[in-house]
């Protein structure tokens, strides 16, 4: 078994007050036993413009955001799922939404670059990531985490199940969602969505969000959260920066999938 926990923030548009909240966050996870941790979407700048991100961006391995999330996971030896940093893009004018794992030594262990980009335009919110963001590419990442298989997603992937599917190939244990959901949306779709992909994947899902009002205007809907392989909610914040914690139980894994053997029985 393996306790986790997902990290709420409200993030700010100053860099070093968020690297903060995030260390502090990180230590009082570990201080309550968590293994493996994980941070939300742009834990580390909530900027007043769209391309405010490209100011911090750093390129791949190098960089102060990077080193923080590194020394955290170093100094409490445990798993950090860094939220999403932005990394440099194909030009100046772009970045890759990009989720990096430390190891328990501090050493970089995998790195996601958000596949989907989001847009939303209800007449009074708008929404276009493709403005200052490159789409990663299209391969799924998973990692071993310890004795779980870990797999990665950002946000908005939250909305295309059959990402989660190549992801199941082999079966993940646990499926991370970093997030800066909405308020509009995450009211409706996002437990519904997150506690979904439990199911039908019959893993534990951990989901780190932003929640709460930011200083650009933005309010975010947090409600971070686990979800085990039959779909219960374990443990969940609603708004507020806090700590959100579960443990991953692999025998419970085993039972959902031997009483209801649905991945076994896919057939695409």
């Amino acid at each position: 078994m393996m306790k986790v926990a997902a990290l709420q923030m409200v993030a700010t548009p100053d860099l070093d007050r968020n690297l903060q909240a995030a260390r502090r966050l990180i230590a009082q996870a570990a201080a309550g036993g968590a293994e493996l941790v994980a941070l939300p979407e742009y834990f580390c700048l909530m900027g007043q413009r769209d391309d405010d991100k490209l100011r911090i961006a750093e390129a791949a391995g190098d960089g102060p955001i990077q080193q923080a999330l590194s020394d955290a996971a170093r100094e409490h030896r445990l798993w950090v799922v860094g939220g999403t940093l932005p990394l440099r893009g194909h030009d100046g004018a772009h970045a890759l939404n990009s989720c990096l794992v430390f190891g328990p030594d501090g050493a970089p262990a995998a790195r996601y670059d958000k596949i989907h980009l989001f847009a939303y335009d209800n007449g009074r919110e708008r929404y276009d990531e493709g403005r200052t963001l490159d789409a990663g590419g299209p391969t799924p990442v998973a990692l071993q985490a310890g004795a779980l298989r870990v797999g990665l997603s950002i946000c908005y992937d939250l909305r295309f199940p059959e990402l989660y599917r190549a992801l199941m190939r082999p079966p993940c244990d646990l499926i991370v969602v970093p997030a800066a959901f909405t308020y509009t949306t995450g009211e409706k779709h996002w437990e519904l969505l997150l506690r979904a992909r439990a199911v039908e994947n019959q893993c534990y899902v951990l989901a780190a969000a932003q929640g709460g009002q930011h200083a650009n205007g933005r309010r975010t809907w947090g409600h971070s959260l686990v979800v085990d392989p039959w779909g219960e909610v374990l443990a969940c914040q609603a708004e507020g920066e806090g700590v959100v914690m579960a443990t991953v139980d692999p025998a419970r894994i085993a039972e959902v999938r031997l009483q209801l053997p649905a991945l076994a029985h896919r057939r695409l």
